[in-house]
């Protein structure tokens, strides 16, 4: 087949005559990280995915709809406002067991709506006894923890409850303010909760809810030891729910030190990178990347596209030479302050601009809707990585597409 990406050749990858996949680039053998990329060594072929499953959208057909369960008027006319009117799996199964107190293991992708799950039965159960401050909400990273906290706002709409982020890179002093006026939920990530535990300004004595989301982006982040730090400050007399994707045996020694008598609801699904098309780009150095990606986003079927990159400043680099290019970018990475990172998730989510550049830290947890294609720019570490950067895209059963830049042939 004749090689669309080689390095004589500047150009977006075209249609395959197959409808909707890509002509794949001969890069499919042979070694060699693009860039010199320290982590595990992975084979180009794994980056190369041409027989796609479409996957079987399969309806969920619940058991209950948000009429059922035991919620006030308010948080039912919230909801109705947000324009849910059937819970998915995840609210469905996991609701009832923790609107009776029980605690809860819930396996489930990230775009499930887990995150309503949790927020819904714990926003009734504040509404009606007012205490403050007892919930205590840790997620991986700040995007994930702003978007609980943006979710639980919209829920508790006009009922008086309060919460507060905690999370780095914002302003600590106006959190220790925020505190202070003891709100009735606190969100955070470890590592912030941490500092504001030891300056004694965040007490936990009294939160009798516990809430652990993406517990498997906190254990491969290292948050273990804070994680456990955090949770003896707590009464053992709680309820705690328990959110991952996956679970492995340090997970386990987890749930067993932190819940009691768990049920587990499990809605995971298979491995979005069974349905997203994924093949390599050819490319000899930085520069001849950027000229090929350039050339990629003039086509217009890249309407909403996210960029992985290695480093904090290659990915500003890239997201500053993408928009000189005329290509709108942003991008977000660990330098960026907590509302520069928020104002260049909206953007990208609003459709200011078509492309966000991002490393891998700073994407995980995100949950952008459709995304059309992920696109590695520099290759990931491991392979794990790479599935969780296009798992991306693909939500929902949806055909995504997945290219990543390998060096030519003649060069592995």
């Amino acid at each position: 087949m004749q090689n669309s990406f080689n390095s004589r050749r500047r150009t977006a990858p075209r249609p395959s005559s197959n409808g909707g996949g890509f002509r794949r680039s001969n890069g499919g053998g042979g070694g060699g990280r693009s860039g010199g990329r320290r982590g595990t060594y992975i084979h180009p072929s794994k980056f190369i995915n041409k027989a796609v499953k479409v996957a079987e959208q399969v309806h969920y057909e619940p058991t209950h709809t948000f009429e059922d369960f035991a919620f006030s008027s308010a948080l039912k006319a919230n909801i109705q406002a947000k324009g849910y009117v059937s819970p998915s799996a995840i609210q469905d199964q996991a609701i009832p067991h923790i609107t009776d107190g029980k605690d809860v293991i819930g396996l489930a992708n990230t775009g499930t709506g887990k995150t309503a799950a949790f927020v819904l039965p714990i926003i009734e159960k504040l509404f009606s006894t007012h205490e403050r401050p007892s919930v205590l909400i840790m997620a991986p990273t700040r995007e994930l923890a702003e978007q609980i906290d943006e979710e639980f706002r919209i829920f508790a709409r006009g009922m008086k409850l309060y919460s507060t982020l905690c999370v780095g890179g914002m302003n600590i002093e106006r959190q220790i303010r925020d505190l202070r006026r003891r709100p009735h939920v606190v969100i955070g990530t470890p590592g912030r909760l941490k500092d504001l535990l030891q300056r004694n300004v965040l007490s936990l004595r009294d939160m009798n809810t516990l809430v652990l989301d993406e517990a498997d982006r906190m254990l491969d982040m290292g948050f273990i030891n804070d994680i456990r730090m955090i949770v003896g400050k707590m009464p053992a007399d709680r309820q705690t729910l328990f959110f991952s994707a996956t679970i492995t045996p340090t997970i386990e020694s987890l749930v067993n030190d932190f819940l009691r008598d768990p049920i587990k609801v499990s809605v995971r699904t298979s491995e979005t990178s069974d349905h997203v098309e994924q093949d390599v780009v050819e490319a000899s150095n930085k520069e001849e990347k950027i000229d090929i990606l350039t050339n990629m986003l003039s086509d217009a079927a890249y309407d909403r596209v996210l960029v992985f990159g290695e480093t904090k400043f290659g990915v500003q680099r890239l997201a500053d030479a993408l928009t000189r290019a005329g290509h709108p970018s942003t991008a977000i990475h660990g330098n960026k302050t907590q509302p520069q990172r928020q104002r260049a998730l909206r953007a990208f989510k609003d459709s200011q601009v078509k492309v966000l550049v991002a490393t891998d830290v700073a994407a995980r947890g995100l949950d952008i809707p459709n995304v059309s294609h992920v696109i590695n720019f520099d290759q990931p570490a491991t392979y794990e990585d790479y599935v969780h950067r296009i798992g991306r895209t693909g939500r929902g059963g949806a055909r995504g597409i997945a290219l990543t830049f390998v060096s030519p042939r003649t060069q592995r």
